[in-house]
């Protein structure tokens, strides 16, 4: 009896701690699931997108041809309003394949240049080579790399569940390495690629110079092409690398954050946002990074247009010129939002690649947070199954900063993120079709619950 009755009071308890799922909401919700799975669109989209443009890194034609396609996307499907906004990006070329061999060895590593890296001399450089583990080691070395070429060789943690904590461990190697190593006077860099992967596809993406500080050529390597220097260094410490790097900087480029929305029926002054980034590496088809959240993030609307849902509030979609060397297009979009009348209630970003939604990353009040997880029961656990404080997205994140606004990043299964990030694998033939679109479905979805219920202050 006693066991019954605990059995019942613990029921009564969990039907009390979920919130009831309103019916009408229940199907809209199931229509968009149904809608985006039937037909594809985004899917398609990405098609084109991948095929027809490629990748799209800033300043560079096929940037630009993105610019134009999208927006040419967004008035075909008649949106109300679709508008280009200005902004300034850097221009960096990568040029002729990079070159990158062991001094005595005839097959040469697989490499890339890392964004904005410097060129080398025409010639190219022969150097030794000093293989370090991080940031503190070379400054533990000091003068002692002054004219050598530095190998970061900390890899990707491969223990970790969450591949971001992985990527985190390991990319200040990329992004700060560079930087460190020239203030010691060395030659040049090259990395261990930041990635999951265990292939010789070598991943690039950006590196910092500091101001004024010395600029120095940069390279990643693939995972075996990493493995195969190390054996060599084990074999030989004086062991040299050859380097030549084709890089070269151009003036900023005029391009622009494309913009498309539906207009508010009851709040129009009132903004929900859902957002991306346009351009991408310039290696692969920047397909996942991030063809899929700009294709989502349109994808959003077209399901409201679709379903005939007219919403309260105006939702509007930007694709975000210049996340990957710069961020001028989601700090130009803050920066207007600044000096606009319309309050954001809440920005999201789709940026960790068209694969399986697993939750949102939000940050915002307790109370935003907790409206969000009662609406969990919405959902099916294979796509939305939590909801996580703190998250947003590279391009949203100034409008959290400077303004306050709540922006909540897409969470999506992360096992395979960093075996294609910024590199040739980045390609449409990696993105499956069905978690590509249950990512579109899933974000209509909630930004639907706070158009129709809105958020508490």
């Amino acid at each position: 009896m006693h066991r019954s009755f605990s059995l019942l009071a613990l029921l009564l308890i969990a039907a009390c701690a979920t919130p009831e799922r309103n019916d009408t909401d229940v199907r809209q919700i199931d229509a968009f699931f149904d809608e985006a799975l039937q037909k594809a669109e985004a899917y398609e989209n990405l098609r084109t997108l991948s095929y027809e443009i490629g990748p799209r890194l800033s300043g560079s034609p096929q940037a630009e041809a993105s610019v134009q396609w999208t927006k040419q996307v967004m008035e075909d499907y008649g949106f109300d309003r679709v508008y280009l906004q200005e902004v300034m990006v850097p221009h960096w070329e990568r040029g002729p394949a990079e070159v990158v061999r062991i001094v005595g060895q005839a097959q040469p590593l697989r490499a890339l240049a890392l964004g904005g890296s410097e060129p080398t001399p025409a010639a190219g450089i022969t150097a030794e080579v000093v293989m370090v583990d991080g940031l503190d080691a070379v400054d533990e070395l000091g003068e002692a790399v002054r004219g050598k070429i530095v190998f970061y060789n900390r890899p990707f943690d491969q223990t970790v569940l969450q591949t971001g904590r992985g990527y985190g461990t390991a990319v200040d190697q990329r992004t700060q390495g560079p930087a460190k190593a020239g203030e010691y006077g060395a030659a040049a860099v090259v990395i261990r690629s930041v990635t999951s992967s265990m292939d010789d596809a070598p991943h690039t993406g950006t590196t910092r110079y500091a101001e004024g500080g010395p600029r120095i050529p940069a390279a990643a390597l693939g995972v075996q092409s990493a493995n195969r220097l190390v054996e060599a260094l084990e074999a030989d410490p004086t062991t040299q690398l050859y380097l030549k790097i084709n890089s070269q900087w151009h003036e900023d480029k005029l391009s622009h954050n494309v913009i498309g929305e539906l207009r508010g029926s009851e709040h129009p002054d009132q903004v929900i946002v859902v957002g991306c980034h346009l351009d991408s590496w310039d290696v692969g088809h920047g397909a996942h990074d991030d063809g899929a959240g700009c294709v989502q993030s349109m994808g959003v609307l077209r399901l409201f247009q679709q379903q005939g849902y007219q919403p309260r509030h105006t939702i509007r979609a930007v694709l975000f010129m210049n996340e990957e060397n710069g961020l001028r297009g989601g700090l130009k979009y803050a920066e207007e939002a600044g000096t606009s009348d319309e309050t954001h209630v809440i920005a999201f970003e789709s940026d960790a690649g068209g694969f399986s939604p697993r939750g949102f990353g939000v940050t915002a009040s307790d109370a935003i947070i907790q409206q969000m997880r009662d609406w969990l029961p919405y959902f099916s656990p294979h796509t939305i199954a939590y909801i996580g404080k703190g998250g947003g997205g590279a391009d949203i994140n100034p409008l959290n900063r400077q303004h306050g606004v709540p922006v909540v990043g897409l969470s999506t299964e992360s096992q395979r993120v960093f075996d294609v990030h910024h590199s040739e694998n980045d390609v449409f033939e990696n993105v499956n079709r069905r978690e590509l679109e249950l990512g579109t479905a899933s974000m209509a979805s909630m930004i639907y619950l706070i158009d129709k219920y809105g958020l508490p202050e």
